[in-house]
């Protein structure tokens, strides 16, 4: 079974948005995926929590969780979330970075976007991958 690792600085959105779609939609005998980050936030972004509710994906018990090299070391795909500089690098991990803009503190229109556009690269990663 095949393990993604979505990640970007404090794993309080995108990320969280990322996992949560892969494992949603993905066959679950052949692939999961897991999130973090290098500096996590001390919760997910109420914005991130509200708009995929809307969506029939329940964040609430979802937390940040700290990017450790024993997390990554299970992962056979990095994607990360459009940080710049601050995204994390795993040596000899394979990595696909995806530029999303941060829904922290953004009008409820704007995080949908961004969790929509989430949704279509997830799905575009669940068939590249055979994940389905």
């Amino acid at each position: 079974m095949k393990t993604i690792l979505f990640a970007c600085v404090h794993n309080a959105g995108r990320s969280q948005m990322a996992a949560a779609f892969f494992n949603a939609l993905a066959d679950p005998t052949k692939a999961h995926a897991i999130s973090a980050g290098t500096e996590p936030g001390a919760r997910v972004h109420p914005e991130v929590v509200a708009a995929m509710r809307e969506v029939g994906v329940d964040l609430t018990g979802a937390s940040p969780t700290k990017l450790t090299d024993a997390l990554a070391a299970q992962a056979e795909l990095l994607v990360t979330m459009g940080c710049g500089e601050a995204c994390p690098f795993v040596p000899g991990l394979r990595r696909e970075d995806w530029p999303l803009d941060d829904p922290k503190g953004e009008s409820v229109e704007r995080v949908r976007a961004i969790r929509d556009e989430i949704r279509a690269r997830v799905e575009r990663l669940l068939a590249a991958e055979g994940a389905r």
